[in-house]
Formats: structure tokens, C-alpha cells, sequence
């Protein structure tokens, strides 16, 4: 099973954007106020436990906890800030977002099958 790595200093963040030069890097936001969020969450779970992209990096990012952290991959990515929300990295640059209820386990499957 694949592991998402929580971020929570802009350094680790800066560290693991650098990295998407050589593994695309999927960037989980999750709010743990939220339950929308929290769905979000599970689906994500259900995907890292079942088939996920050895080849991908997973990172986790706790919107309101390490706000720094998730205002700074905004800032990075050139991607408004949603919660939930994924951002899919590749060669420092973002190559695919969605939020909310759009990120299910069907929805990773298809942008992160490929990579």
C-alpha cells in the first residue's frame, strides 16, 4: 500500500515540488473540519489501499492545521485554493486539479494511471 507523506513545512513542501523533476506528485489538501473533506479523504485512502501508482509520490497537506504550508502550494502551483482539493505534479508544474466531490477513486485511477 502506498503512504501519503504529510507536509508540514513550506521546506518539506519546497523539497517534495523539486522531486515531481524525477516522480509526479500528488498533492492531497484536507481539511479535518470538513466533511466533504473527509469523504475526499476516504475516497483518497481507498485508492492508496486498493491500486495505487508506485510510480507516484503522495503527499498530504492539512489546510487549516499547516495553513502556511497549503497557502505556500497555491502560491507554488499557480492553483486557486481549494479543500478539498488534489493537484497531480509533474516536472514542477501542475498537470491536473480537481476538488471536492470530483475526487473520487475512479477520478485518480484515470490521471494517475498513465504516469
Amino acid at each position: 500500500m502506498a503512504t501519503m507523506t504529510k507536509l508540514t513545512t513550506n521546506d518539506q513542501l519546497q523539497a517534495a515540488f523539486e522531486a515531481s523533476k524525477d516522480k509526479s506528485l500528488l498533492l492531497f489538501k484536507h481539511s479535518t473540519r470538513c466533511p466533504i473533506s473527509t469523504g475526499a479523504y476516504q475516497q483518497m485512502m481507498s485508492y492508496l489501499q486498493n491500486e495505487p501508482n508506485e510510480s507516484v509520490e503522495y503527499g498530504l497537506i492539512h489546510v487549516v492545521e499547516d495553513r502556511p504550508v497549503s497557502l505556500k502550494a497555491a502560491e507554488l502551483l499557480g492553483v486557486q485554493h481549494e479543500s478539498p482539493q488534489v493537484i497531480l505534479v509533474k516536472n514542477q508544474a501542475p498537470i491536473w486539479h480537481t476538488s471536492h466531490s470530483h475526487i473520487t477513486v475512479d477520478a485518480l485511477k484515470q490521471h494517475l494511471s498513465d504516469l
